[in-house]
């Protein structure tokens, strides 16, 4: 059930990006609007709360795992001040969700997805790690995004909207200071 969930969060993602929904998403505002792609209509989905705290803690540990890599592994300084300001910017989200999760009785994973985990796999033996490490960042920043603005607008559970809400600035920020390390 979770992979398909997880399935679901990736399909929807691509066809926001498709649609050139830029994260607005065709799930915007809890309409029942769809997302046209080709000829055929795309209907929203809705990701219930127990997949949105699952793919949600995912990225968070992520973000807090290749961090603490970063930091002992980087050569780059705009990648360890990144690091820096990702992992702190993660423990606070990754808290967050874990408060609202309890509330709800859903508490987050203690482990990455498999998709999560591959890629940190990759990160820990690359060659080129300061390399792998921004491309990666850019590839689940904008991935966590898409996640927290889709559920901030119309996610099922009211409790966890506002976390969404607070991920998807957190996200934004971080992605703004990626660019401006480059």
């Amino acid at each position: 059930m979770r992979r398909v969930a997880v399935l679901s969060v990736a399909s929807l993602l691509a066809l926001q990006g498709c649609a050139g929904g830029g994260g607005g998403g065709a799930a915007a505002g809890g309409s029942t609007q769809s997302a046209s792609v080709g000829s055929a209509a795309i209907a929203p989905v809705m990701l219930s709360a127990s997949a949105y705290v699952a793919m949600a803690s995912s990225i968070d540990l992520f973000q807090v795992k290749s961090a603490e890599l970063a930091l002992q592994r980087a050569n780059d300084p705009a990648n360890r001040a990144f690091a820096q300001r990702a992992l702190s910017a993660h423990q606070g989200t990754s808290a967050q969700l874990s408060f609202a999760g309890r509330r709800l009785n859903l508490l987050p994973n203690a482990s990455l997805n498999p998709e999560h985990q591959a890629m940190y796999d990759a990160l820990n033996s690359a060659p080129d790690f300061d390399r792998t490490y921004r491309a990666q960042q850019s590839v689940v920043l904008r991935e966590g995004l898409g996640l927290h603005s889709t559920y901030a607008k119309s996610g099922s559970s009211p409790t966890l909207r506002p976390v969404a809400a607070n991920a998807e600035s957190v996200m934004k920020e971080n992605l703004q200071a990626l660019g401006r390390s480059q």
